[in-house]
């Protein structure tokens, strides 16, 4: 991994692993925290040039694809899909409505709803977002194996569930714990 200050620190200890920038000493106690963080902000930097060559930024394909896959959806369900939050969509949903790649119906059910369904410019955009999220996965994990690959996934849901079951658990945040 390249970090942005061109220094090169020590992954975990005794691993031999180098890192894109020094584990700070305060990080000392979550060496495998500081790495997701790392690396999903190395993720979301090549998304994000993936994505900007066919004019999205992050997340608004994630977006794209549930309306290519479920078809025309209420804001409110998009939020419940991506676990994201209303305002956070409503501002993802008004620059993809902007760039012509959504637009926006009343709900013939619910009159006070408004669904959001892609346009026939999005689907032309669908067979280059599959092709930037190939290449994304190329790059993540060039040099693994089949069974790394599954190794790594089963062990990235593993994390997803403990922290799934963490978010239910209010004991889970208390300082005092």
């Amino acid at each position: 991994m390249t970090g942005t200050t061109g220094e090169t620190g020590q992954g975990p200890e005794g691993t031999g692993q180098v890192t894109s920038v020094p584990v700070p000493a305060a990080a000392g106690g979550g060496p495998i925290s500081h790495a997701i963080f790392r690396l999903a902000r190395l993720h979301r930097m090549f998304a994000g040039q993936l994505l900007r060559r066919i004019g999205l930024h992050p997340g608004q394909e994630l977006v794209m694809m549930h309306l290519w896959e479920l078809g025309p959806r209420r804001q409110t369900d998009l939020v419940r899909l991506l676990d994201s939050d209303a305002a956070t969509m409503t501002r993802t949903v008004q620059r993809l409505e902007q760039a012509g790649f959504v637009r926006r119906r009343p709900d013939p059910t619910d009159k006070r709803a408004s669904l959001v369904e892609p346009t026939a410019a999005s689907h032309a955009l669908r067979r280059e977002v599959e092709q930037s999220w190939s290449r994304l996965e190329e790059l993540v994990t060039a040099g693994l194996s089949a069974d790394e690959c599954a190794a790594a996934l089963s062990t990235l849901e593993r994390l997803e569930r403990n922290l799934v079951q963490a978010a239910a658990d209010p004991a889970c945040t208390d300082p005092e714990r």
